[in-house]
């Protein structure tokens, strides 16, 4: 029998005990505790044999943080090292440790060292209502007291990560930006399913970019004794840890403590908390046999469609089941079903890998009239119709020389009828290093709802393909989804949607962010431009933050007014990591 240790997950504490070394010095690699980043070998089994043999324990412990009396369980294993099987911990190494416990604290007492601590919470404050005012996005935690929670879970950081730079810009040095922009391009490529030699150089500049710009923290005194930081010196081994292990696209503690909490926690709270250990382990073994006999059912079929009496008995004996070895055929719907009223408008989609769609609700929306002119009254939109009289155009004349918006409102087809308004449309892409499928398929819901829940509106923002040749952002538009609608023309349905548009005001992103900045195409008077659009044309949601820069919001400010209200927008990369890929 031939017995094998794979890749050991584990937090800081439980890696210094487990390579048995000083609480401060690297489990993997030799550097000295004060200057972590310095010069140093990796460790091994062979090489801390050779300093057992020659130096004395204070020595050891001292001089190379090594607990002389201690000696690492997998030292009995002719192939196996600890110090090469620590594996990353992207939970409490990057997110938790690195981010909220080191940055995060970081620029807080940046602020207080540069502003006083009375200065320092009327910014901190207003961070805070930046982080409020971000606009609703799929899958996206809003918190509308900013960073006012009491105890930061691993959710709540990684939620956190998403918008909190832009919150800062502004308020903060560009350097301290830029750490933080070279930071959480180290986190997203980390993260890809897909880890090829030019994300592996990749990660090694954004690592080289944090450790040069985060010396702003030095410099203005927020840390005069350096970064000799355990968690956060281990980003230099991610590299390596990639190359032993693959890509770990989300493997980290976190995985584990989800089963703690399903397998004690929640167990120990049904208990009577009197010898309850048995009581646990009888908890455990119930759920285990609730959560067999249900796929035993789902395999049966016994949970498929709705709930009905028995029929009666001659029925019963002249049924005849069906042939299940003839194969059935699913047919691909136009609209998909409706779930508006779901809370989670994000996730995972089962099935085959495709480029990519976007479909209309399968439900329409209530409350507007049918009647093309009286909806554009409805909506106060009277343009509406020369709107989709242009977008016929487009669709019939696709090679015309003359662009929809220069010809002769005369010369375009007439406008149907009537319209069907709906209030959402799904996008289903590609999108691996997200929760996906088996196919790495990933689906969210693009919203354009004059409520949300009884509250504001919710208009989303989308990407819409402008050039598949160019690379990254600049192969994209950004629009401000204000209809879905949907109408029939001589037979031809046209799912559409009516849009704002959004134009780069640079040729690059933002230098200190990494994020593109766009502001709202407006006419000669100042009123946004709107066009009506194909959903083939729409790629997924977008998600824009406003550019506030250093002017404080004022206390009332409401998310829902965030893309109305400012004049320039970051297109958020880090809204989830399929935006970090293709809006670069």
């Amino acid at each position: 029998m031939v017995y094998g240790l794979g890749p050991y997950i584990a937090d800081y504490p439980e890696q210094v005990l487990l390579a048995c070394i000083v609480q401060g010095w690297c489990p993997r690699c030799t550097s000295i505790s004060s200057d972590l980043d310095g010069p140093g070998t990796r460790r091994s089994h062979e090489h801390s044999k050779a300093l057992l043999e020659t130096f004395d324990l204070k020595t050891l412990w001292d001089d190379y943080g090594l607990v002389g009396d201690l000696v690492p369980f997998t030292a009995g294993f002719p192939r196996a090292d600890i110090h090469e099987l620590l594996s990353p911990d992207l939970l409490h190494q990057v997110i938790k440790g690195t981010f909220k416990d080191h940055l995060v604290t970081w620029v807080e007492e940046y602020l207080e060292l540069q502003h006083g601590k009375a200065a320092a919470a009327k910014i901190l404050a207003d961070i805070d209502r930046r982080i409020a005012a971000t606009p609703s996005f799929p899958g996206l935690r809003r918190f509308p007291q900013g960073r006012g929670f009491k105890q930061w879970t691993g959710d709540d950081s990684k939620a956190l990560m998403k918008v909190y730079l832009p919150a800062i810009a502004g308020h903060v040095p560009s350097q301290m930006v830029q750490a933080l922009s070279a930071f959480l391009d180290f986190c997203y490529l980390v993260r890809r399913s897909i880890i090829d030699e030019q994300t592996l150089t990749d990660i090694d500049i954004a690592v080289q970019r944090f450790h040069r710009a985060r010396r702003i923290f030095l410099d203005s005194g927020v840390r005069p004794n350096g970064f000799s930081l355990p968690r956060q010196h281990s980003l230099v081994h991610y590299r390596r840890l990639i190359q032993l292990f693959g890509a770990p696209n989300g493997l980290c503690s976190s995985i584990t403590e989800s089963k703690h909490i399903k397998a004690v926690k929640e167990p120990w709270r049904r208990s009577s908390r009197f010898e309850e250990v048995g009581q646990m382990l009888i908890i455990n073994q119930r759920l285990d046999k609730i959560a067999a006999i249900r796929v035993a059912f789902a395999t049966r079929g016994m949970l498929d469609g709705p709930c009905i009496p028995l029929p009666p008995p001659h029925i019963v004996d002249s049924y005849t089941p069906p042939d299940l070895s003839v194969p059935t055929v699913q047919v691909m719907p136009s609209r998909v079903d409706n779930a508006d009223e779901e809370e989670d408008d994000q996730g995972a989609v089962e099935g085959p890998t495709i480029l990519g769609e976007v479909l209309l609700a399968k439900s329409r929306a209530r409350g507007f009239p049918s009647r093309l002119a009286e909806l554009a009254h409805h909506i106060d939109i009277p343009d509406l119709p020369s709107y989709i009289r242009r977008f016929l155009y487009d669709q019939l004349y696709p090679d015309a020389i003359i662009p929809s918006h220069e010809v002769n409102l005369e010369r375009c087809p007439d406008a149907p009828q009537r319209i069907a308004i709906y209030p959402s449309a799904v996008a289903t892409f590609h999108a691996p290093s997200d929760q996906s499928g088996v196919g790495g398929m990933h689906r969210e819901r693009i919203r354009s709802v004059a409520s949300w829940h009884g509250g504001p509106p919710r208009r989303d923002c989308a990407f819409v393909e402008k050039d598949p040749n160019l690379p990254g952002f600049r192969g994209l538009h950004v629009v401000h989804v204000l209809l879905f609608l949907s109408f029939k023309h001589y037979g031809v349905e046209y799912p559409c949607a009516l849009v704002t548009w959004f134009s780069p005001v640079d040729d690059e992103p933002c230098k200190d962010t990494g994020m593109w900045i766009v502001e709202p195409d407006v006419d000669y008077a100042g009123r946004r431009i709107m066009s009506v659009l194909h959903l083939d044309t729409m790629l997924r949601s977008a998600h824009l933050i406003g550019v506030a820069g250093k002017e404080f919001l004022p206390r009332s400010f409401k998310h829902s007014d965030s893309l109305d209200a400012f004049k320039a927008f970051y297109v958020n990369k880090f809204a989830d990591h399929h935006a970090y890929e293709i809006a670069f």
